[in-house]
């Protein structure tokens, strides 16, 4: 992350803008944005939410700094919006009842922990995301999740699920990770 004087407020009224004008222009409705900010060309790793209505849409992002932070809200907003395998792709008629939340991820942390229940005394409602792995099976949620799942046995049950493996299962392996972000969404006014 940047170590510039950009405030984060200034941030999301950057980002957000960004992530919405591609979508309408790959919608054909093309959409000018500020893509100038020095900012933007730093790596950067970033989630982007679609709802409607309060209601999941689309999210899609990516976990590591791997590519320009402009880079990675244009290819994630583009995705979220059609290419997320649990909704159709927007349509154009969609838009304009579409909400857009861009979440910029910290670095992620590696865990360690004893047991499950040492993994779930450290965690932090409301502020960790995490990235659970075992084997072949990986999923992540968002801080954001926490709304609906507010216990850490919920959220990481929901996880477990999440990844394809029983809500109740544990074994030695299992990996977690967890991050933060900080996130900017549009009101319902825009």
């Amino acid at each position: 992350m940047s170590t510039d004087s950009t405030n984060p407020a200034e941030r999301g009224s950057t980002l957000l803008p960004i992530a919405r004008a591609t979508i309408s222009s790959a919608l054909g409705r093309p959409h000018e944005a500020a893509e100038d900010a020095v900012w933007l060309q730093e790596l950067g790793a970033c989630f982007v939410t679609l709802t409607q209505q309060g209601q999941l849409r689309g999210c899609i992002g990516t976990l590591q700094a791997r590519r320009s932070l402009l880079a990675d809200v244009k290819a994630n907003a583009l995705a979220a919006a059609f290419s997320d395998p649990r909704f159709a792709p927007l349509a154009v008629t969609e838009l304009e009842h579409t909400e857009i939340e861009v979440s910029l991820l910290s670095p992620m942390q590696a865990m360690r922990f004893d047991s499950e229940a040492d993994a779930l005394a450290q965690l932090q409602p409301g502020i960790d995301g995490v990235v659970l792995e075992f084997e072949r099976y990986r999923s992540t949620f968002l801080p954001q999740v926490w709304e609906q799942l507010p216990t850490a046995s919920e959220f990481i049950a929901h996880l477990k699920r999440k990844a394809g493996l029983p809500p109740g299962f544990w074994a030695e392996g299992m990996r977690l990770q967890r991050y933060t972000v900080r996130k900017w969404k549009e009101t319902e006014e825009q």
